[in-house]
């Protein structure tokens, strides 16, 4: 294992390298700003919507039931992929970052929110050692920062050892580039509004994708009572709207030429967008009333208010004469499950360390469950072990599978071993979710099931060839990010997962024809020898 970490070291380097040679070139491309101007009824704008725990089922139902609603009129104007899913683990950072570099984690380097990375040092350690966990929530925010303008603490962070013991931001943590850094760097405007201040992982490792980043903090994690916990916003559906609700009027100072805070001008953003999280709260707290997917009243409400919140965006663009050239791409991070209420069965996340522990014998370096469990260890020796004893406890734990070794390899799609990837996961049977004693969500997502990788895919614009079709074919949402750029017409090899992964354009649409005037720089990134 350690000669495999050492050889997937130096070809990380070797990335690192192309990466910044990429970026220089694309930063030469900037005077061609012009080149993102439409013409006619070309593509100037695309918007994305990332509606968290979205299904495709749910917006199929969604539209059923709703057939003058905002998602409605979006779909007759546009296609809905029906086969589309994220990528597996199915958490709320891989997921995005699917949407916006075209890769999985297995180039994009990110498999989880938290993680543990075996070549960074602990937070204030001076780097004297190596192997920490990587923390990237709330956890991470600077204390008494305001409460609309949050910032990280760096003295919360992992540190480099080979840049100096200098604290790795999200940004820094990412491999590959984004589209908000091709945009950007090919002159044009680009604005994300997410849930936390670690989503600056956008930025992509250049640090600036983004022209204007705006992440409300939106709290822990938490389904419980008002009241309980810290996360007050999402422990009630009334409270998680009105989030949502700032979002989305930061978003509308946007469309009306503003900055996010509606004071500072700016242009309307070439690449613009948000993330909504009434869904994902009524999935954990209300859930569905069947397998068939009917959505319980807490849910319907949910999606109700979301929808009106995309019809006020739509309304705004259609005022402002921007709907034409606005491709608008609705869809989630990732799914929640399960789906069927009666499948749910909550197993204490306490057991399950325990069994670990005493299996690793002081070997455990971070354990992350939530409807899957990855498992780092400090000594690779005790994986069997751990194994062993995760399969004797496979009813208590509710386990259906353990992946380690090279099964895990080929599961996340390495040839080798990674610093970052975990030495094993556990794929639990469906509807079990790993929680603290007691907690009561009805759903939860970060798995391989199908509940948790489905998503809702709508790409909507009144001039695309094909209008108001599904296509079923299956589809991921690392389609998302070339397409975006053909769209926009630029080479879809300028973000590098796309390169290195050979991601495609999403299927049943000349994308590039809805585009203006090709850059006369744009080309393809060099692959990795």
């Amino acid at each position: 294992m350690a000669a495999f970490a050492e050889q997937n070291e130096k070809n990380m380097k070797n990335k690192w390298f192309q990466l910044g040679v990429i970026t220089a070139v694309l930063a030469g491309m900037a005077p061609m700003a012009h080149a993102l101007q439409p013409g006619g009824h070309a593509v100037g704008h695309v918007l994305m919507i990332s509606v968290d725990g979205l299904h495709a089922q749910d917006l199929r139902l969604f539209i059923r039931a709703h057939p003058r609603s905002a998602l409605a009129t979006l779909a007759r104007d546009g296609v809905v992929y029906g086969g589309a899913h994220t990528v597996a683990p199915a958490d709320s950072f891989p997921g995005l970052l699917a949407l916006v570099t075209g890769g999985t984690p297995a180039v994009t380097g990110v498999y989880y929110d938290v993680t543990y990375d075996r070549r960074l040092s602990p937070p204030g350690s001076r780097c004297r050692r190596v192997g920490t966990p990587v923390v990237f929530d709330e956890t991470v925010d600077q204390p008494g920062a305001a409460p609309g303008a949050p910032t990280i603490d760096p003295a919360r962070l992992p540190r480099d050892p080979r840049r100096g013991c200098a604290p790795v931001y999200p940004h820094d943590y990412l491999r590959v580039n984004t589209l908000f850094e091709v945009v950007r760097a090919a002159g044009g405007y680009t604005a994300w509004i997410d849930k936390h201040p670690v989503y600056e992982i956008v930025d992509g490792p250049s640090g600036k994708g983004v022209n204007d980043l705006y992440t409300p903090e939106i709290g822990a994690n938490f389904a419980g009572p008002v009241g309980q916990g810290r996360g007050a916003i999402m422990a009630s559906l009334s409270h998680t709207e009105r989030y949502d609700d700032g979002k989305v009027d930061a978003l509308l100072h946007e469309i009306g030429g503003f900055r996010h805070d509606g004071r500072v001008p700016a242009p309307v953003p070439t690449l613009f967008g948000l993330n909504l999280q009434a869904a994902n709260v009524g999935e954990k707290l209300g859930g569905y009333q069947d397998a068939a997917g009917h959505p319980s009243p807490t849910l319907e409400a949910a999606l109700v208010h979301c929808d009106r919140q995309i019809g006020r965006i739509v309304a705004a663009l259609r005022a402002r004469r921007l709907l034409g050239s606005t491709l608008v791409i609705v869809t989630a991070k990732h799914g929640n499950g399960p789906i069927d209420p009666h499948a749910v069965r909550h197993v204490d996340r306490r057991l399950l360390e325990r069994v670990v522990a005493r299996a690793a014998q002081g070997e455990v370096a971070q354990i992350t469950a939530d409807q899957v469990a990855l498992i780092w260890l400090r000594d690779a020796a005790k994986v069997k072990a751990v194994v062993a004893a995760l399969r004797a406890h496979r009813k208590a734990l509710g386990v259906r599978r353990v992946l380690f070794g090279r099964g895990l390899l080929r599961r996340l799609g390495l040839r080798r071993s990674d610093s970052r990837a975990p030495d094993m996961i556990v794929i639990p049977r469906d509807g079990v979710i790993y929680a603290r004693a007691g907690d009561p969500k009805k759903a939860e997502h970060g798995g391989f099931s199908a509940d948790d990788t489905s998503v809702a895919l709508l790409v909507s614009n009144p001039h695309l060839a094909r209008r108001d079709v599904e296509v079923r074919e299956r589809v991921s949402t690392t389609q998302v990010a070339p397409t975006i750029l053909a769209s926009l017409g630029l080479s879809t090899h300028l973000l590098r997962a796309v390169a290195l992964q050979g991601t495609r354009v999403l299927p049943g649409e000349p994308w590039a024809d809805l585009a203006g005037v090709r850059l006369a720089a744009d080309r393809p990134a060099a692959r990795n020898p």
